[in-house]
């Protein structure tokens, strides 16, 4: 392999493998927050014996390795290149860091490289520095994400951030365990109905202990992770006190006939990793 190409494969891995230190701070500040002998408690044990054992062999943290979407700085675009972005895929299936993950929709054939048109997802982003994100989300947690326009009159939930607000916590509900709670929001207000979803799933890259610049939006999400967590609906949907980690909301400019509300749902296992180039 090039060295471009073994970098990023190297990227696919550590991602895969090794939990990030502020998602594994997190679980351990829910675990701290749950009561002893509780399911929920039992659940985030577990899970971080999970993560440990992971980091540990290096294998993956979860079987479904899920898609992988990179966001690639724009100058770095004659560098790491889509074909050599899909050569360290295919370097990382076959060495097993992968899992053969890929179908093709039409047919349900297994594409065993995990490359084809579509696959892996690259995005190049207008970045002031120099860096590879990757992020690795699976079936389970990209089932429960949602899009909602508003208004909508069964949400009560109007174009403005209380409507916002409800859209969001509905989502929440209507994942309940499934996505493998305790989840992390990615949110996008406005764009159209593919921006919504790359930019929820570009704020789902944020630091799960930042500070939102945007007073408003900041608030936002303090105020959602809140009530989220008050549902009850907990690790696994199995009951306690944490039923998301964190809510990272961003913002699209749109069009005045649209107000789209997406979101990104990840699981627990937040598999996503840089480097600077």
């Amino acid at each position: 392999m090039t060295k471009t190409v073994n970098r990023i494969a190297e990227l696919i891995h550590e991602t895969s493998s090794s939990l990030p230190d502020d998602a594994e701070q997190a679980l351990r500040k829910a675990l701290r927050r749950e009561a002893k002998g509780s399911s929920a408690r039992l659940v985030l044990e577990t899970l971080l014996q999970n993560v440990a054992l992971a980091r540990a062999a290096g294998t993956p943290v979860c079987q479904d390795t899920g898609t992988l979407t990179f966001f690639v700085s724009e100058n770095l675009r004659r560098t790491v290149t889509p074909a050599r972005i899909a050569a360290a895929v295919a370097a990382a299936t076959e060495k097993g860091w992968l899992r053969r993950n890929t179908n093709d929709a039409v047919t349900g054939k297994s594409i065993d490289t995990n490359v084809c048109p579509g696959a892996p997802v690259i995005h190049y982003t207008l970045d002031s520095d120099s860096k590879v994100r990757l992020i690795m989300k699976g079936g389970g947690s990209e089932n429960m994400s949602m899009q909602f326009s508003l208004p909508d009159a069964t949400l009560g939930a109007g174009r403005d951030l209380e409507g916002v607000r409800r859209a969001v916590l509905a989502a929440v509900q209507h994942a309940q365990g499934y996505g493998c709670a305790p989840g992390i929001l990615g949110v996008c207000i406005g764009g159209d109905r593919a921006a919504g979803y790359e930019e929820a799933k570009h704020q789902l890259l944020r630091n799960l202990a930042d500070t939102n610049p945007d007073p408003a939006l900041a608030r936002l999400e303090r105020r959602i992770l809140r009530e989220a967590n008050s549902l009850g609906i907990g690790p696994m949907g199995l009951g306690g006190k944490t039923t998301l980690l964190a809510v990272k909301i961003g913002a699209r400019p749109r069009v005045p006939a649209s107000f789209f509300v997406t979101v990104a749902y990840l699981c627990w296992a937040a598999r996503r990793r840089e480097i600077k180039w």
